[in-house]
């Protein structure tokens, strides 16, 4: 990190900027992998957490160090202030029960209520791996924020119970509910690039196979069979409604499947 200050002093920047840039480019580094993956899976957390202009400001220090490093290809496009009319890059509903399945009939267990948890509780990866076994027991995960607020993080019932004779099988009875090899808590890191071998393996999208992409097919999922965006909004754990609006939208395949079966003239 040294290097990459000294390398924006050069540049002329001012004291807040070169803070700013670092601050940011640290916290990357220490919670994602450096891939195209995690950083779409950063741009994301960033934009549920803050405004466009903040988010902007964010993606470009991370650029400076992705350009300081020699990974151009990797930089991240920058939010329009006019959000696009559609969603990108979220896994199909389809694709989400296709890997689902697979998982679970190649006996990847663990994997596959990994899936099945990210795409059935509107869960955060760095939320997911703090879900505990005594969670599943009592049906709900509290999650304390800054500032004393409270987000309940819901377990549907089939998935407790699946998880539950899960748990059984593996007599796994108490503490953190998903473990590495070395029985401790997974990473946010291992989940995401797990995900992508599994993509590679099953041959799906790469691109719509991270973990975050699983909190937009909750969230459209949810709006599609219970249209109320302000509860999806405190499900989701948005400080605005305003960022919830965006799952009112379609992804641009449904759009363009749409226009494809009404516009015949």
């Amino acid at each position: 990190m040294k290097k990459f200050e000294l390398y924006l002093r050069q540049q002329g920047l001012s004291e807040n900027t070169v803070k700013s840039y670092l601050y940011v480019t640290q916290y990357f580094l220490e919670h994602y992998e450096l891939c195209l993956e995690d950083l779409l899976e950063y741009k994301g957390y960033l934009l549920e957490k803050f405004k466009p202009k903040t988010v902007n400001l964010r993606l470009q220090g991370l650029n400076k160090y992705l350009a300081f490093i020699g990974k151009d290809n990797l930089k991240l496009s920058f939010v329009k202030i006019q959000q696009k009319s559609f969603l990108e890059d979220v896994i199909s509903h389809a694709d989400y029960l296709f890997l689902k399945r697979k998982l679970k009939k190649d006996g990847n267990l663990k994997w596959h209520f990994v899936v099945w948890y990210l795409g059935a509780t509107g869960a955060r990866v760095s939320e997911l791996i703090k879900i505990k076994v005594e969670h599943v027991e009592v049906g709900h995960f509290d999650i304390y924020s800054k500032g004393g607020k409270v987000r309940r993080l819901y377990i549907p019932k089939k998935l407790r119970e699946e998880t539950q004779t899960w748990l059984d099988s593996e007599s796994h009875n108490s503490g953190y509910l998903f473990l590495n090899r070395y029985a401790e808590a997974i990473t946010s890191r291992g989940i995401a690039q797990q995900l992508k071998n599994y993509a590679d393996k099953y041959g799906l999208n790469t691109k719509v196979v991270y973990p975050h992409s699983f909190r937009h097919l909750f969230a459209k999922n949810f709006l599609s069979k219970y249209n109320d965006i302000a509860l999806l909004a405190d499900l989701m754990g948005h400080e605005s409604i305003e960022t919830t609006r965006i799952y009112l939208r379609r992804t641009s395949t449904e759009q363009q499947n749409i226009v494809d079966k009404i516009v015949t003239w």
